[in-house]
This record gives C-alpha cells, sequence and structure tokens, in this order.
C-alpha cells in the first residue's frame, strides 16, 4: 500500500460543531483507522492545517491533537499550493467569501450548510466552483445516519408502496440562559448573524425529502420567535431576533404531503429528538437518528374511536424494529470519505454545491412564505 497525502485547511474548527464532528470524530478519525483506504492500493492520509481567527485557541487544539500546523492567516494558507482541499465550518454569514477566496485560490471546497446565506450566493459559488474546475460539496450529514439509512432502504426496497405523507418532528428546549446556560451558541438566535431555525434547518430537510422521496415542489410555512430574550455566553441579555420554531407544509413530486414541525421552543416527548412517519398503501415506518419502526398492512391492526373507555392497546408495541444488518460510521465521517474519494478519484459526489443551493431556495422561500403567509411554488433550479 502506498499514502498519499492531501492536506486539508479547515476553517472554524474552534466552533462545537467544527470541532467534534468535522475535525475529531471524522478527519483526525480517518487518521487513527490508518487514513482512507482508496481500494486500487492506495491510501490516503489527511494532513488538516487549522484555521481561525483565535491563534490560542488554535494552538490549542494543535497541541491536544499533535497536529503541526495552524494559522490566522487564511490567504497565506490558500495560496499555499499543497494544500488542496478547503473546509469551512465557520458561522454562516463569514461563510461565502471565504468560500470565494478559495474557489479563486484552485481549492477544493467542502463546507457546512448553508454554503450562503442568500440563493443567489449559493448559486454563484457553485459557478463559480464550475467555472474553476474545483471538486466542491456540502454536509448532508443527515442522509448518513443510520435511521435515515435503514429508512432509505425501505423506500429503495418498495416497502411503503405508494408514498402518501411524511410528518417531520425535530426539536427540543434550549435554555435561555437565565437560570441554565444555553446550550446553543446565541448567534443563532440573532438574524443580524445569520440564525434562524430555518436557515439552520430547512437545508436538511430539503435534501432529506429529496434524496429519499423526491423535489420539494411547494411550501407553505409559520416562522416564529416565541422566546423574545435570551442571555449570551457572558450572560447579557439580548433581543432573540432571529425565528426560533418553524411550522411547514410542503408538497413533494407525486402528490406527497410533507409535514415538518422544528423548534428550540418544544419539549421532547417522541424517543429521538429528530423522527420522521412516512404512511404508505403498503405500510409505515418511524425514523429517528438511529432507530426505525415499521407496520405492514398485513399486520395493521383496526383501531375504533370511543373516548369513552380507556386504550386497549399499546400502539408502540405494535410496530416492529428494523435490523440494523450491517455497521454505520459516524455520519459526518462518512461523507467526509465520499467526499475525500471524490477529490482523489472522481467517484460520483452528489451532494455539492448546487445540493447545497436547493437548500438555501427552501429557506428563503419558507420564509418568504412566513413573511407574506402564502404558498411559494419552488422552481427547479438552473445555473
Amino acid at each position: 500500500m502506498t499514502r498519499r497525502t492531501v492536506r486539508i485547511a479547515m476553517n472554524g474548527v474552534t466552533g462545537r460543531m467544527g470541532h467534534r464532528q468535522h475535525l475529531v470524530r471524522s478527519v483526525l478519525a480517518l487518521r487513527e483507522q490508518g487514513g482512507l483506504d482508496l481500494g486500487d492500493g492506495e491510501v490516503l492520509w489527511p494532513e488538516p492545517v487549522l484555521v481561525g481567527r483565535r491563534g490560542h485557541a488554535l494552538a490549542e487544539l494543535a497541541g491536544r491533537y499533535g497536529l503541526d500546523e495552524w494559522s490566522t492567516d487564511l490567504d497565506a494558507v490558500l495560496a499555499d499550493p499543497s494544500v488542496e482541499v478547503y473546509f469551512d465550518a465557520q458561522v454562516t454569514v463569514a461563510r461565502e467569501e471565504a468560500l470565494r477566496r478559495a474557489i479563486a485560490a484552485g481549492k477544493h471546497v467542502y463546507a457546512e450548510k448553508p454554503a450562503a446565506s442568500d440563493l443567489a450566493g449559493a448559486l454563484e459559488l457553485a459557478r463559480s466552483a464550475r467555472a474553476a474546475g474545483v471538486r466542491h460539496g456540502v454536509v448532508q450529514d443527515k442522509l448518513f445516519l443510520p435511521g435515515l439509512r435503514k429508512l432509505k432502504r425501505l423506500v429503495d426496497g418498495g416497502f411503503f408502496g405508494h408514498v402518501l405523507s411524511v410528518r417531520g418532528e425535530f426539536g427540543y428546549w434550549v435554555f435561555e440562559g437565565d437560570w441554565q446556560e444555553a446550550q446553543r451558541p446565541s448567534w443563532n438566535y440573532r438574524a443580524e448573524d445569520g440564525g434562524g431555525i430555518v436557515a439552520d434547518m430547512f437545508p436538511h430537510w430539503e435534501y432529506v425529502l429529496h434524496e429519499l422521496f423526491g423535489p420539494v415542489r411547494s411550501v407553505q410555512a409559520l416562522a416564529t420567535t416565541h422566546i423574545p430574550r435570551r442571555r449570551d455566553e457572558r450572560g447579557e441579555p439580548y433581543a432573540a431576533t432571529a425565528d426560533d420554531a418553524a411550522y411547514s407544509v410542503l408538497e413533494l413530486d407525486g402528490g406527497i404531503v410533507a409535514q415538518i414541525n422544528s423548534s428550540w421552543a418544544v419539549r421532547v416527548a417522541r424517543d429521538e429528538l429528530l423522527e420522521f412517519q412516512v404512511d404508505g398503501t403498503e405500510g409505515s415506518a418511524v425514523a429517528g437518528l438511529r432507530g426505525c419502526r415499521v407496520q405492514h398492512r398485513s399486520v395493521t391492526p383496526k383501531p375504533v374511536w370511543n373516548p369513552d373507555l380507556p386504550a386497549g392497546d399499546s400502539f408502540r408495541e405494535q410496530w416492529q424494529e428494523v435490523p440494523d444488518n450491517g455497521e454505520f460510521d459516524n455520519a459526518f465521517k462518512a461523507q467526509w470519505e465520499h467526499f475525500l474519494r471524490h477529490v482523489a478519484r472522481g467517484t460520483p459526489f452528489p451532494w455539492d454545491l448546487v445540493a447545497g443551493a436547493r437548500g438555501v431556495q427552501l429557506a428563503e422561500l419558507a420564509l418568504a412564505s412566513s413573511a407574506g403567509g402564502r404558498r411559494m411554488a419552488v422552481p427547479e433550479l438552473s445555473l
């Protein structure tokens, strides 16, 4: 086996997601397993170059994980011809400009979603990357979660027959920061900093629906701010100007109706923080982050509505758990492996900047729907 090094500029790894999921559980995990086996006698060895604004934090991370290189000078890193890939997990408002600079420098780019703050910016990034001939991708990690991979297996196997509807419930209570510290950063709740649950989560819903069931053709949404004041990381009060909940109805190809509720102001009464229920003519399924339960039409009970008597059935016990039938790696790491193979060998990678732009488009239209109180058509994107 021969080893090829790929140097990756990683910007934003001092943040929660960039640090835990992308640096530690993806890139460093690949190194711990001996690199990425490309399957043809060559192993790809990722070499991260940490980039950011806080030098002391970068130095601490580099020392903790035994890494050699970090820098607060993004332009200098991008000018280094040995750096092949630029990855961005910064706050949303800083991401688009950094990606533009990386593309202009001829780097392959991989980014957290959303790649840009609006659709025009997202499409321009895709056009620039295509014109520059660089490989590009956007993180779409939910597709690689065990629960949704099981759900995709059911779809591909024809389990549902004709899919009728999809219902999604996502969210949990994010503390306001007064009597308990908030578990999400304060910028998430400031619209001027790119915050908001629609901008954060609707790109996820777009690619999940698109990949499993078909393109979204229309959206009607109500976005709201349930908790108008919160406290930041220093304990200072601030106005929450971004939406913290959104309730939506989406129509997909083939007349499938999806209803998705997203909220950071809801207490969890589900088995998992995210669950999708899919109902079809032949069967139904409920999938979360890891688990997936099914009920086929042949074993569907016949409930009778009678509010005068207590329910005699345990409805949850009437569902069957879908077996793993395989091993599931970390979802972020799984997509990193796909992207690095794409960089090294040109293997197909459908989760590119164009796919990322569809998520930005859906979020933009959902906010427009909420502001105008109307249903919005979702046109096909073209470069």
